[in-house]
């Protein structure tokens, strides 16, 4: 799987309502328009949100509705099930019913193909030769985060946190809420659900947040990482023949056309949520400013670290442990399973297992919270200890995102070694090729850096008026000059 975002063969994707598309521009403000109309009727508002979700899912493929439409119905039917079952082994049954069902068809979907050639492959390295049998299989956008939002509901059920829902169509929009449908935030069930149990006043101040928060989604979805896409494309499919600067800004770009482009989704989503009373949890929390790999894990895609915290990591031990042996497997299988629920390639393992090898040492030697509050909290500048604890994950990060957007990890190992075996050569480093994309990336982390304190940079803006207009003028200038790319968002495909 390659990361191009340019190849319409690759991914079906890019005839979704994206929310930098000219369709969502026109639904967006349609579905409020009518979702405020509808006043102190909560369950025809919740009705017209199952919906109008189901329209933007069913924009890319109406025929994949019928996967979310039988997830809920599968879930929500457990759910009241182990809701009416006293007998703990009937609720385990339900359980592992839930668990079947939700991970066998995202199992079918995502892996089917990669186990098959895998297991030739093996068979291939014992001298045995057979061809793997695959299928022709579209894997459903946002299979992966619906997946585990649903999830999550049955086993907190299962686990007694929360009453099993009664309102069969709260339940339905709490799974297909479209802002974050298919690329998240991943809410958990004790958060988002009840949401649709209340009635939703309109609040100003929160759309005006709302729409801040958009407008910086876009800002840095369309601005910085369509920007940088076309940039880390061309050295990656060149980077036998690059110089080994052009190498590692290849690295550096992908880290911000990355988190540019899922860090501005969720923005999106978030601020979207917004506009209709619902309050998401933030994704991302400036994690290029994070001073150690334990930090930067804290920071950077929440909800599904989390969610594997608490569904995965916990359940197996965590750190509180008997031995040593046991941390490091439950470090491994944390980070090796994220992995691979990123997609159905090898790269995506080995990136996972890197950074559990960044993540052990910190945790065996007890080290892994020693940066829970911002960095440079009280001050404009970090610390010289602060600044090289960020350039040091910074540069752990990147080298593990090579292995992330390479096709296979023998490019991403040939890649480094191109790195590393060639000089620093500036002569055939064009300044032109690279200066504004620099510059935009150089913007990007100030604006962030004077603005950490904050959920996200615009959020409740205390600048005079002039300026804020001024900034919301200039942003969507930059929106609308970078806004033929039409680019889809890298983790729609996961």
């Amino acid at each position: 799987m390659r990361l191009r975002l340019s190849h319409p063969l690759e991914l079906p994707y890019l005839y979704s309502m994206l929310f930098n598309s000219i369709e969502y521009l026109i639904f967006l403000p349609t579905v409020f328009i009518l979702y405020w109309l509808i006043q102190d009727k909560i369950w025809w508002r919740n009705l017209l949100i199952v919906a109008v979700s189901y329209l933007f899912y069913g924009w890319w493929d109406w025929r994949f509705l019928g996967l979310i439409i039988f997830s809920s119905v599968v879930d929500y039917s457990i759910g009241r099930a182990m809701g009416r079952a006293s007998d703990a082994r009937v609720r385990k049954r339900l359980l592992y019913m839930s668990l079947a069902t939700n991970l066998g068809i995202l199992g079918f979907f995502k892996y089917f193909n990669f186990f098959t050639e895998s297991f030739a492959d093996a068979m291939q390295g014992v001298g045995v030769a057979i061809d793997p049998f695959t299928l022709s299989i579209v894997l459903p956008v946002g299979i992966s985060f619906y997946t585990f939002q649903t999830l999550s509901y049955t086993i907190d059920v299962y686990r007694k946190k929360i009453e099993p829902t009664e309102d069969v169509v709260a339940f339905f929009a709490f799974v297909s809420f479209f802002p974050q449908l298919v690329a998240g935030p991943i809410e958990r069930a004790s958060r988002l659900l009840p949401q649709f149990s209340q009635s939703h006043t309109f609040d100003l101040n929160n759309a005006k947040n709302g729409l801040r928060q958009i407008l910086w989604g876009l800002f840095k979805k369309v601005v910085i990482a369509d920007n940088c896409a076309p940039m880390v494309n061309q050295i990656f499919d060149n980077y036998e023949t690059q110089p080994a600067p052009v190498l590692l800004l290849g690295a550096v770009y992908f880290a911000f056309q990355i988190y540019g482009d899922f860090s501005g989704y969720s923005d999106i989503a978030i601020g979207t949520a917004r506009l209709f009373g619902f309050k998401l949890m933030q994704n991302f929390a400036y994690p290029y400013f994070a001073r150690d790999m334990a930090e930067f894990w804290r920071r950077w895609h929440i909800s599904l670290s989390t969610w594997f915290r608490d569904y995965l990591y916990i359940p197996l031990g965590g750190s509180r442990v008997s031995s040593q042996w046991l941390v490091v497997r439950n470090v491994a299988a944390i980070f090796i399973v994220s992995g691979f629920w990123h997609g159905a390639n090898w790269t995506f393992i080995f990136w996972g297992a890197l950074n559990a090898l960044y993540f052990l040492p910190l945790i065996l030697r007890k080290k892994n919270r020693s940066n829970l509050e911002i960095v440079a909290a009280d001050k404009m500048l970090p610390s010289l200890r602060e600044f090289s604890g960020i350039l040091l994950t910074f540069a752990l990060t990147c080298l593990a995102w090579i292995f992330f957007r390479a096709e296979n990890i023998a490019q991403a190992f040939d890649y480094i070694l191109h790195i590393t075996h060639l000089s620093m050569d500036f002569s055939r480093f064009n300044v032109i090729n690279h200066g504004s994309v620099i510059a935009l990336i150089v913007i990007l982390v100030l604006v962030e850096w004077v603005n950490r304190r904050k959920e996200f940079p615009m959020q409740n803006s205390t600048l005079p008026v002039v300026i804020r207009w001024a900034i919301y003028l200039i942003l969507c200038i930059l929106i609308l000059a970078n806004g033929d790319n039409n680019d889809s968002f890298i983790y729609f495909q996961f």
